[in-house]
Formats: C-alpha cells, structure tokens, sequence
C-alpha cells in the first residue's frame, strides 16, 4: 500500500515536472519569435490630442506612411501583426486606439446608427490622425488600413482626404473584413479589400467591391478602370480574427503598397497569431505545477441530475424576462452595466437552486484566491497586453471594473458549483456554459434596439472559459469551488471591463 502511494506521488511530481518544462520551453520560445518581429524597430508612442498613437519604424526611415484602425472593441495591439511587418518593410506606421478603445480615455459619443453620428466623430479622429502622419519628416506618399468597423471609417475618411479643400487623396486603402455603403465605382481609388474564408457575407461584399469596377474580376483578380484599381482577396481558413493574423492577409496588404508605392519590399510574414497562441498556452500550462504547491481545500459537494438542469435551465429563462423590462442605461459602457445585472442575477438564482455552500477555511481560501488572479491578470494579462490587445484599463475603466464584480463575482461562483470547480461531466459543464449564451440571446431578442450589443462580447466569454475556465478547473480541484469561484469572477470583470468600449451617454 506505501509502496502504491509512493509510486503515485511519483508519477504526479513527474508529471508536475514535465508540463512545467514543456511550458518553459514554449514562453520561452514564442517570446523569441515574437521578439523578433520587433527587432531593430523604433517603437515610440505619442498623443493626437487625446487619441493614444503608437509609431513603428526603422530608424531614420523615410518615404510613405501607413495609418492603421482597429475594430470594434479592439486595439492597437490586435493590428500589430500588419503594423510590424510593414515597418519591417521600410514604412512608417501609425497604429492608433479609437475614442472609448484601448487606452483612449475620451469614450465614443454620439449617435452609433447614424452615418452623421459616430461614425463622423470617427471619421474626423482618423483625420487627425492622418494630419499627423502627413507632418512626420520627409513623407512620399500616405495609405490607410483598416479591420471591420474601421473599414467604414477609413473610406469615409479617404474620401473626405480627396475632397477636402487641399485635395491630398491617399494613395492606397486597405479594408481587412470591409462593410462600408461609402464605396463607389469611382472611390476609393486604390482599393484592396480582404476577407476570411470562413466570413462569407464579407468576402462577398469584398467581391461587390470589386465588381463595380469590373463585373467579371473574381478573387485575387486585379480590377481597373481608368485611375481606379480594386482587388479582393481571401484569406484562408480564418474568420473574424483570424484574418489579422494570416501571413496571406498580411502579405497581400504589403503587396498591394508596395504596387501603389512603387516599391520592392522582398519581406513575407510570419505566423505571429500561432506564437500568441503558443505563448499564452505555455503561460496556461505554467500555471498547472503551482497549483500543486496550494493548501488543500474541501471537497465540492455533488449535484443531482434534476438539480442541476434545473439551475441551468430555469435561471437561463427567467434572468432576461425580469431584467429586460426595466433596464435602461447607467454605466458609461456599451450594455456592460445590462451584463453585470444579468449576471448577478443569474448568478445568485443558480445559487439558490443549487442550495450549496462550501466554504474553506482563509488560509486556504487567500492564498488560491491570490494565485488565480495574479496569474489570470498580471501573467496572462501582460503578454496579452504587449502582443495581442489591450488589457491594460485607463483610470476611467476602474470604477467599471469594480461595478462589474457585482455580476462577475455572483455569476462565477455559481458557475464553479454548478460545474463541481471542472469535476462535473463534460456535457454539464457544456450545457453550464451555453446556458448563458442562450439568455443573452434571450436578451437581444427581446430588445434589440438597446442589447443587440450585448452579443459582441461572446468570443470574449468564449477565450475566458477557454483559458481561465481551465486555470479555475485546477485551482477548484485543489482549493476548492469557492476559491475558484471567486478568483474567477475577479478575472472575469477584469477581463469585461477592458474590453467593452467606453461610450458616453446622451
């Protein structure tokens, strides 16, 4: 019997052992590559009034600037796989975060459905920025990339750029996932438009860009007609995101500047997106051995079949019929203020139903609580930060944080029960997860005016239970589900709260 448990110790420190080495060896190696891509770059950040800029270059570069635009509830951050392999390539880059994005600390304003509300207030931060680039030393040419929502903002602003009273039209535009009614047949003049595979309702509209140039021009065909060129191009086997990573996506925008720029850069790109999953995987495995050095908490209590489909699915139903009626504004956050009610509430109903409560004692408690959110905010947090998005929040975005732990702490306690802290069967912990997808779409459906918003932040709950979910699975089976629980909700408004876009109310 020793003999057994010395042997199972063993197979347990060994295997602590190797994911701890398979975890050094994968940062390791990931920040060397990710390193290098900023290698022999000058990366400076300055201020266009309040708008956050960050410059890449070589140095003492010269000749044309490229101005980059994130997406909806994006960053500068999440542009940099285009952002460093054209300062690689000898442009200058500017990368900057929208009003209410990023650390932009002046919120988004006016109307978000109408082309002369936000949009224009978007359109003229982007001139601004513009202005700025048209000032740097010794500029030869200037063009404007975008992804998604900044699709629409750089057209307009392109097309405002030509028609402005110095009539300085940009030389390229590059439109990564486009939606935008501005394009023409005759504007953008220079127009490249990339799509992902797995995006099909833009690639089309990628390709009814092109066809106002020329009918019968398909993917990858280059279309002309007198001074307007267009181009679509698929990025394989990416969506939404996936696209800004693509070394095909990313090459056809350099080489769509190079033509305009008359230019021979003779660089390819690099698979940034799979070292920023490799890096942060290893910072996920890293975490595995320490968990093994915390004080043991107590067992968490099992749930029978009828109860927990009844915490799943009852608070699933009844969170947004009681909420959705008398909701309105208060936060300035877009729908986090609704999200942190809807949480709180089902959190708190999934509690009552599951009837448990099993509580350590505070020298187990502390120290797992501790762990999870220094792991799941500073680790993680700092290579997201640098590599991948904004994760760091601005003074305005801490207030909303803390308001968002009302919901998050409630709404994560009830999750590690519900899901014994990952002991549970797979399909429990499945059917936990889409439980609260289903009610936000609840949600959205019965007021789309004001929540339809509330669905963008999905892929956010997506990567969080992908990630920290496994980080609470470890810390849950060793300290217990209120320990979990808890760190996880801390994790979790953090995580909400930088990624929201501020937004200031009428």
């Amino acid at each position: 019997m020793l003999c057994n448990v010395e042997s199972i110790l063993l197979s347990q420190t060994l295997k602590q052992f190797a994911v701890g080495l398979v975890a050094v060896v994968l940062v390791g190696l990931s920040l060397f590559m990710l390193e290098r891509d900023r290698a022999g770059l000058q990366i400076s950040d300055l201020k266009v009034g309040t708008t956050p800029v960050t410059l890449y270059q070589q140095p003492d570069a010269m000749g044309p600037v490229v101005v980059v635009a994130h997406g909806f509830a994006g960053s500068r951050q999440i542009m940099q796989a285009y952002s460093l392999r054209l300062a690689q390539a000898g442009y200058r880059v500017l990368a900057f975060d929208f009003e209410g994005h990023g650390r932009n600390p002046k919120p988004m304003s006016g109307d978000v459905t109408s082309v002369d509300g936000t949009t224009s207030l978007l359109v003229a931060q982007t001139r601004r920025v513009i202005a700025v680039a048209r000032g740097l030393p010794d500029v030869t040419g200037l063009a404007i990339l975008g992804h998604s929502m900044a699709t629409d903002i750089i057209v307009r602003a392109a097309l405002a750029e030509a028609e402005a009273e110095a009539g300085m039209p940009l030389d390229a535009v590059v439109a990564i996932s486009m939606f935008s009614q501005a394009v023409s047949a005759e504007e953008p003049k220079r127009l490249l438009v990339i799509a992902g595979q797995w995006e099909s309702h833009l690639l089309q509209a990628a390709l009814d860009a092109v066809h106002l140039v020329d009918p019968a021009a398909g993917e990858g065909d280059l279309a002309v007609s007198g001074k307007v060129m267009r181009r679509a191009v698929v990025a394989p086997h990416v969506e939404h995101v996936g696209v800004l990573f693509s070394p095909t996506a990313v090459n056809a925008a350099q080489d769509w500047l190079d033509m305009a720029f008359g230019r021979d850069s003779r660089a390819e790109a690099g698979h940034m997106g799979l070292w920023i999953l490799a890096l942060l995987g290893g910072i996920v495995m890293g975490f595995y051995p320490l968990v093994r050095l915390l004080p043991k908490g107590p067992p968490v209590p099992e749930i029978s079949a009828k109860r927990f489909l009844l915490a799943s699915l009852l608070p699933m139903i009844v969170t947004p019929l009681l909420l959705v009626p008398v909701y309105s504004n208060f936060l300035p956050v877009l729908v986090a203020d609704y999200l942190m009610l809807h949480l709180a509430i089902l959190g708190v109903l999934q509690l009552a139903v599951l009837r448990i409560w099993a509580r350590p004692s505070p020298s187990v408690l502390i120290p797992a609580v501790l762990a999870l959110t220094f792991w799941g905010i500073l680790v993680f947090g700092l290579a997201l930060d640098r590599y991948a998005a904004s994760f760091w929040p601005n003074a305005a975005r801490l207030p909303i944080i803390a308001a968002l732990c009302i919901g998050t702490i409630p709404f994560a306690l009830a999750d590690s029960y519900i899901t014994q802290a990952g002991r549970a069967a797979l399909w429990r912990r499945i059917l936990a997860r889409l439980s609260l997808f289903v009610s936000l779409g609840i949600a959205a459906t019965l007021d789309p005016a004001e929540l339809m918003f509330v669905l963008t932040v999905l892929p956010v709950f997506v990567l969080f239970f992908v990630v920290h979910g496994l980080l609470g699975r470890w810390i849950g089976r060793q300290s217990g589900a209120l320990a979990a629980g808890l760190g996880l909700g801390l994790c979790l408004a953090w995580a909400l709260g930088v990624s929201f876009p501020l937004f200031a109310q009428p």
